[in-house]
């Protein structure tokens, strides 16, 4: 049976890919443009967005497996899925700790990918056993109980007291968490990993709704009404539950789908539109790197900090080429063509394994 597509799915995957890329591997740290940085603590920037689209594509390409799922036993189901989502914890919690220069005890356990693999195991079986009002419920549950949850700490929202960092330190340890705030703290932390499970659930019913829907243009107007839902119960909730990210607060959550919807939204409207021909190669570009998206990010993780060991005249590799665009641009200008370049090496790999017909997958 030839596996279904959806184009503005696949293009959007693909962008956010290469978004992830740009964002994750700049020339220098100290000189990236204001909206390719994330947010310091409370608010939101452009790069904010970045992840929480790729946890709400997980749920909208589940609409696709879960047919599947549904014809296999129980046993069968959680074998495949938690057999999934092991192999993409394991990989993330690999990556972190390439190149293996550390002892397992400064290993860190949590992160984007092992995020990913516990929201993806958890909405799987939350959508296989609950229908739509089911999951409306469960979701509710999710994103109220982590506000009442936060709320246990006298100072909720800070970086040093939240109930999130205490949970992780006491469980995982300070050793095992990522260490970029000036002091241990998990962005991609255990206890903010279940509100995160309601932007693939969210994921997941945007596409049926649109998928499942014989009327498109009435789907899409459903669509567009619960996106601005969405934001504007985000920006209502923020008065009294600020948008974090690295708390991956609720009202993130909502916000984050709510603009996820209008981006779908809008690349379907494109992909209808009279333009469609004159914007088809742009969609091929997204929509080759988006076909191999786990491997990519992975490749993108390893080469970084492998151009970050190969030592050229006194430096790093990774230094010594931004030196190269230092050279002829500003230092800001030269820390985005590093990114850029970072991109199109990995869209180069993702290229050949488009015109070999190569899908890596787990």
């Amino acid at each position: 049976m030839v596996k279904q597509r959806f184009l503005a799915l696949d293009v959007m995957r693909g962008l956010t890919l290469a978004l992830m890329i740009l964002v994750n591997t700049p020339g220098s740290w100290e000189f990236v443009y204001a909206p390719l940085l994330h947010a310091d603590w409370h608010g939101a920037t452009p790069t904010d967005f970045v992840f929480p689209f790729f946890m709400f594509i997980v749920g909208s390409a589940m609409y696709f497996s879960v047919r599947g799922l549904s014809q296999l036993t129980f046993a069968e189901q959680s074998k495949k899925i938690l057999r999934r989502a092991a192999l993409m914890f394991l990989i993330g919690v690999l990556l972190a700790a390439y190149p293996f220069t550390e002892s397992l005890a400064q290993w860190r356990v949590m992160g984007v990918l092992q995020r990913i693999a516990i929201a993806y195991a958890f909405a799987s079986f939350i959508i296989l056993y609950f229908g739509f009002t089911g999951r409306v419920i469960i979701s509710a549950i999710l994103l109220v109980g982590y506000w009442a949850l936060l709320n246990l700490s006298a100072d909720p929202y800070s970086l040093e007291h939240s109930i999130v960092r205490q949970f992780d330190l006491s469980v995982l340890g300070a050793s095992h968490l990522w260490q970029g705030k000036g002091m241990p703290f998990d962005p991609e932390g255990i206890l903010s990993t279940f509100p995160s499970i309601v932007n693939v659930i969210i994921g997941f019913e945007a596409a049926r709704v649109l998928l499942a829907s014989e009327d498109k243009q009435q789907a899409l107007s459903k669509l567009f009404v619960a996106a601005l839902a969405l934001i504007g119960a985000a920006i209502l909730w923020s008065t009294v539950f600020p948008i974090n990210k690295s708390l991956w607060t609720s009202s993130f959550v909502l916000l984050t789908c709510g603009v996820a919807i209008l981006l779908l939204i809008l690349l379907v409207k494109i992909e209808q539109s009279a333009a469609a021909n004159a914007i088809k190669p742009v969609y091929h570009f997204f929509e080759i790197i988006g076909k191999n998206p786990l491997f990519i990010y992975v490749l993108s993780g390893v080469l970084a900090t492998t151009l970050y060991l190969i030592p050229v005249a006194g430096e790093s590799a990774y230094a010594a080429l931004y030196g190269v665009f230092r050279s002829i641009a500003d230092p800001y200008f030269a820390s985005l063509l590093f990114a850029l370049l970072m991109v199109g090496v990995l869209w180069l790999v993702a290229w050949v394994l488009h015109k070999r017909n190569i899908i890596i997958s787990l």
